[in-house]
């Protein structure tokens, strides 16, 4: 189960990331998780996915 705190789920899907998956797809599709749930709630905090980085990012 993932964070339902936006800050804690930036930092948890940050360290997923860094750590165990190549890109968010990956990690989506491991853990069987809405892709479109955790980009919508990251996107009102005021964080976007960067593909490049492999991170969600400040939005500018």
């Amino acid at each position: 189960m993932i964070p339902s705190d936006p800050i804690m789920l930036l930092s948890y899907i940050n360290t997923q990331l860094r750590d165990y998956y190549s890109s968010f797809e990956d990690f989506i599709e491991d853990k069987d998780e809405d892709a479109d749930a955790i980009t919508d709630m990251l996107d009102e905090a005021g964080y976007v996915y960067n593909e490049s980085n492999n991170q969600f990012v400040r939005k500018l």
